[in-house]
């Protein structure tokens, strides 16, 4: 059985930690990117299951990345959920509208992201 993987997709590099601490004690193998470009990269050449994506990045934010991630070849494979401060439902509806599973207010902790990995079939709930 292959060990499934994730992306985290994100500027600060303590969120990063963070989320691979959490995202590793599911048990997945982690891998991450500092911003859209680097994650667009990456998934050119293998596409992780999930995809855990900030919004406000350099270089390229992260709705740029997730609408340019879904449309390469199996972009529309990967679990992505939106981790972000971005509160306003407008940015919520349009994240969703851009292929995000789902969406994560920061600061999110260890139940709340294994809630919602749940919730879009990411791991049994």
């Amino acid at each position: 059985m292959s060990v499934s993987t994730c992306l985290i997709v994100d500027d600060s590099r303590i969120i990063r930690k963070v989320a691979r601490r959490i995202v590793e004690g599911l048990g997945y193998e982690v891998d991450e990117a500092a911003d859209g470009a680097e994650a667009l990269a990456y998934c050119t050449s293998a596409l992780p299951d999930v995809l855990l994506i900030d919004w406000n990045m350099p270089v390229m934010d992260g709705l740029s990345f997730l609408r340019r991630m879904r449309a390469l070849p199996g972009g529309d494979r990967p679990k992505a959920l939106f981790c972000s401060i971005e509160t306003r439902p407008e940015k919520i509806a349009e994240a969703l509208a851009a292929g995000a599973d789902d969406y994560v207010m920061k600061p999110f902790d260890g139940d709340i992201l294994q809630s919602k990995l749940a919730e879009v079939g990411a791991i049994a709930a």
